[in-house]
């Protein structure tokens, strides 16, 4: 795959485990640089925190990566979530000395073509809402802004929720959260949820005897769902901690939530932007989106 430029050749390729150091350097200095320029604070931690998130996306069999390449070396990345019927793309980093050469364009249409190839109901990314660019670019490219985004961070709240349960899901757990799941977005996120079942970090609240809502980690890369505030009141309270990223991701729209988590001493980091394109259903529930939907 490739993208014609008027600069030096632009060459999309399929992403090897061993581009993992070179790239998650790339997304590192990316982010640290959008985010400085902004005065806001990074996203990733460090360079071997970038390595260690590209390694696992470009060893994950339900992941789509490439790398773009221009003049021999590696200048950005992009990955694209296959977990579920409808796909999330991020992140998309392009080396900050090589900005503005048309290779951000080539990276969303590589794996755009990738999800017209599987037919992929829909497809979704969260943006940082201060970076212009990218939401110019992601809006050319077809996505509709759908959910302004707040980035939530503060101290474990050690709440609980009365008549709300919190505990570890389990395997036998999976199909009542893909009912929520369904019951609020009209898709199930099973994949997902698979793999954070295996990672001991998916729980689930349950209310009258039954389960209503789950998340798989309060952290950039999880989400939750519920049938309503409460529950993920409920969620949230029994975090042990949102320190492992920069935090999660709360819709902003929904008021009572976002007061209540204001209230318990979190604090907004930066806004974002849930963008879309294809089948997308106004959520009937609670939700909290993650950073690639």
């Amino acid at each position: 795959m490739s993208a014609p430029q008027s600069g030096p050749a632009v060459t999309i390729r399929r992403a090897k485990p061993e581009d993992a150091p070179a790239c998650g350097r790339i997304c590192y200095d990316a982010f640290r640089k959008i985010n400085a320029d902004h005065n806001f604070p990074p996203e990733i931690p460090s360079a071997e925190a970038g390595v260690r998130m590209m390694t696992q996306m470009f060893t994950h069999p339900l992941f789509y990566c490439v790398v773009a390449e221009q003049d021999g070396r590696v200048a950005g990345s992009n990955c694209l979530d296959e977990r579920s019927s409808v796909a999330g793309i991020g992140p998309i980093t392009i080396d900050p000395a090589a900005q503005n050469a048309g290779i951000g364009r080539a990276l969303m249409t590589a794996v755009m073509d990738r999800t017209r190839g599987r037919g992929n109901p829909g497809v979704r990314l969260v943006q940082v809402a201060f970076h212009s660019r990218s939401l110019s670019l992601y809006t050319k490219l077809g996505f509709d802004a759908r959910e302004p985004l707040s980035l939530m961070q503060g101290e474990p709240l050690r709440k609980k929720i009365d008549g709300c349960v919190v505990r570890l899901a389990l395997g036998s757990d999976l199909e009542a959260c893909n009912r929520v799941c369904g019951q609020v977005h009209g898709h199930d996120r099973g994949g997902e949820v698979a793999d954070a079942l295996k990672q001991g970090s998916a729980h689930v609240v349950e209310r009258h005897g039954r389960i209503t809502g789950y998340t798989t980690g309060f952290a950039y890369f999880g989400h939750s769902v519920a049938e309503s505030n409460l529950d993920l009141q409920a969620l949230i309270g029994a975090a042990e901690s949102f320190a492992s990223s920069p935090g999660f991701l709360l819709p902003t729209r929904n008021a009572a939530l976002f007061r209540w988590c204001l209230e318990n001493g979190l604090r907004v980091q930066y806004p974002m932007t849930l963008m879309t394109v294809g089948l997308y259903n106004e959520p009937n529930g609670a939700w909290l989106p993650s950073i690639l939907y």
